[in-house]
């Protein structure tokens, strides 16, 4: 090295032209830059000599002016073209001169060498020579730097899409968003327990907050891609929410293009009068009841039940999506179907004056209730009446003459509940409170067990014990539900606990849970030998494979499951049917906190239903206007069946919490109504 060479340092990581200007020790030298400034570098910093002549420090700028317009990476691509073609394995910076400008000054090399030592592209180093790469590796290195540069570009433009959300804007969500929102959503939901967790934490703090779940949350909310009230039960569930675009279209395309009918022969009972009975707030309507009077003076019972096995086949896109459901659920905030909004609501519905598709079951029963005879036939049907509970309560109040087929009805539903008592079935009657959430306010309705809804109950029973007949006969594999025959408190004890809803609970405690086999079974708290769920098909999975497997059977043909096949079905249903009956708990239970915490101030009526831990005077009680069963701890002896005035004291539906205080010498006119 000599004083007064031109070369390139490497300062910091910034590379920087500098003139020598004298030793510093035996190895480092003193430089100029071209601002005059003095450093001391070692050879390592020193990456290129400019060769050719001495330079002044003054010369620096000059030099860097000749460089300039040869800088052009552009032509750096067109080289390595030329280099590729003719097969040159590897190149130096004076022959990358002669190939690019045609020439090789001091200037020229340098800018050939500059240009080549910023590629990370085309050429590799090694040594004072450049390899050219392949076309192959050029691709995919490039296709790499475009992915790098979409994610940068959409990483940014998610950040000002979390700006304008944060700032009240509307927002247009996109595709590209969602690994961070999911993490986000993952996070608030499950917790520690979330996968992407660290991608959540991460977004969190960039935006300077806590790395919480709770912060995921209030995030969310903010963002107003949650609500205040999100339902973070179905979240942390494996139960889908929306359909996906491929099963939308089969459902479209199935409602447009009517597949053909595999029962050809369907029975007409276009001309019996068909009552639909539900709540007004049902749009699934699935079942109906007629009252035919034969020949021979006696009379027939007609359950029919909405055929959705007409719109699809076991084992095809709608069927395998209602299989992966399992059930609709029915949350406060509105049902989630298991078949698409359109369909299930649509043809598969029985609709009033429109002729459709149903599986009807003709019952004879005899003078005590029994099933004398049956029959059961795929059917055309046209419902004549849309009616709701408290409309049937009303017409068999005034025992309207024009409807003596719906007196009719009624009488047979007294009958075969009389008569299912005397096989031994175990009546629980219990306040129910229904509740629904519309525009953020909160509704309960207290169901009554009203004659209307034990006539339909008693319908949909008979139906299920028929349809369980007919696979029992002949031999058919079908979801059957039985019930083992429970413990219950002796009568000595039933009548040591206060009448009515006491005693109703104490005995629903003891009842064991029912259990579904692909063989007949009795069924105790119904009271029948044999029964299995048919009369929701459209509402839950199980109800739809004995449609199936019926129906099938009716026509002569193949049974669409074995018994193993049915078996392993039914499986794999219950575990999501449980999983969806816990989120319709958990989800029923935190609106009725909500809705208490919005009420704190009111006094409600309770009854002590039972003990939950009795030595810690820990109860049951229930809201009697609301028909809710809640804990209560209570500080003075109380007893089962006591009637008490109670406010809550302290409640957090997110938590799962509430506390009430009894309410002591109240004046009257305060009370809860």
């Amino acid at each position: 090295m000599e004083k007064g060479k031109l070369v390139e340092v490497r300062l910091h990581g910034e590379r920087r032209l500098v003139v020598t200007e004298r030793p510093e020790g035996k190895t480092k030298w003193v430089v100029l830059d071209e601002r005059g400034q003095s450093y001391t570098v070692n050879p390592q910093q020193i990456s290129y000599e400019v060769t050719g002549q001495s330079y002044l420090q003054k010369e620096i700028s000059k030099f860097r002016q000749e460089v300039e317009p040869y800088l052009d990476p552009d032509s750096l691509e067109v080289a390595w073209e030329i280099l590729v073609e003719d097969g040159t394995n590897s190149t130096n910076v004076a022959e990358m001169a002669m190939l690019l400008f045609s020439e090789k000054s001091p200037a020229q090399c340098y800018a050939a060498y500059y240009l080549l030592s910023e590629d990370k592209l085309y050429f590799k180093q090694k040594g004072d020579r450049y390899e050219p790469r392949s076309r192959t590796l050029v691709e995919e290195l490039k296709h790499q730097w475009e992915v790098a540069s979409q994610r940068k570009r959409e990483s940014e433009e998610f950040w000002a899409r979390v700006q304008q959300g944060l700032a009240g804007e509307s927002v247009e969500w996109q595709s590209s968003d969602r690994t961070r929102l999911d993490a986000l959503e993952r996070f608030g939901a499950l917790g520690e327990e979330a996968t992407g967790r660290a991608l959540a934490q991460e977004t969190l703090s960039a935006l300077e907050r806590a790395g919480t779940p709770q912060a995921a949350f209030d995030l969310l909310v903010q963002l107003g891609l949650w609500s205040t009230h999100e339902n973070l039960f179905l979240r942390r569930s494996q139960i889908p929410v929306h359909f996906s675009t491929k099963v939308l279209e089969v459902a479209q395309q199935r409602i447009e293009f009517l597949p053909a009918d595999p029962d050809l022969n369907r029975l007409d009972l276009t001309h019996l009068k068909v009552y639909t009975v539900d709540d007004e707030s049902t749009r699934e309507i699935d079942d109906g009841l007629s009252w035919e009077k034969l020949e021979d003076g006696r009379g027939r019972l007609w359950v029919h039940i909405a055929d959705p096995s007409r719109w699809l086949t076991p084992g095809d896109e709608l069927d395998m999506e209602a299989r992966r459901r399992s059930t609709t659920l029915y949350l406060p905030t509105g049902p989630i179907p298991m078949f698409p909004t359109e369909l299930a609501t649509g043809p598969m519905s029985l609709i009033q004056g429109k002729i459709c598709n149903a599986l009807s079951f003709g019952v004879v029963l005899d003078e005590v209730g029994a099933v004398q005879e049956y029959s059961i036939h795929a059917s055309i049907i046209k419902p004549t009446y849309r009616l709701t509970y408290e409309d049937v309560d009303e017409m068999l109040e005034l025992g309207v003459p024009a409807e003596p087929e719906l007196a009719a009805l009624h009488l047979k539903a007294q009958l075969r509940q009389s008569w299912r008592r005397s096989q031994g079935a175990i009546g629980i009657h219990l306040p129910e409170g229904l509740i629904k959430v519309e525009d953020d306010e909160i509704y309960i309705q207290v169901l009554e067990d009203s004659s209307s809804r034990q006539m339909v109950a008693e319908m949909m029973i008979l139906a299920g014990e028929v349809a369980a007949r007919y696979g029992q006969t002949h031999q058919i594999a079908l979801p059957f539900r039985g019930q083992p025959q429970p413990e219950l408190p002796s009568e000595e004890e039933l009548l040591q606990l206060p009448a009515g809803w006491v005693r109703s609970a104490a005995v629903r405690r003891c009842m064991p849970r029912s259990e579904m086999s692909i063989t007949p079974a009795r069924h105790a708290s119904l009271g029948l030998d044999t029964y299995t769920q048919a009369t929701s098909p459209i509402r839950r999975y199980t109800d739809l494979l004995t449609h199936f497997q019926i129906k099938a059977h009716l026509r002569g043909d193949r049974l669409p499951f074995s018994a193993d096949e049915l078996r392993e079905v039914i499986m794999s249903v219950t575990a999501v049917s449980q999983e969806a009956s816990l989120v319709e708990r958990q989800t029923h239970r935190y609106w009725a906190l909500e809705y208490l915490r919005r009420h704190s101030d009111r006094v409600w009526q309770a009854l002590l239903l039972r003990w939950l831990r009795e030595d810690d005077r820990l109860g049951l009680i229930l809201l009697e206007d609301l028909g809710l069963e809640l804990p209560m701890g209570f500080r003075r002896s109380v007893f089962l069946g006591d009637r008490l005035e109670v406010r809550v004291s302290h409640v957090d539906p997110r938590l799962d919490a509430i506390k009430f205080q009894e309410v002591v010498d109240r004046p009257a006119q305060t009370a809860a109504t």
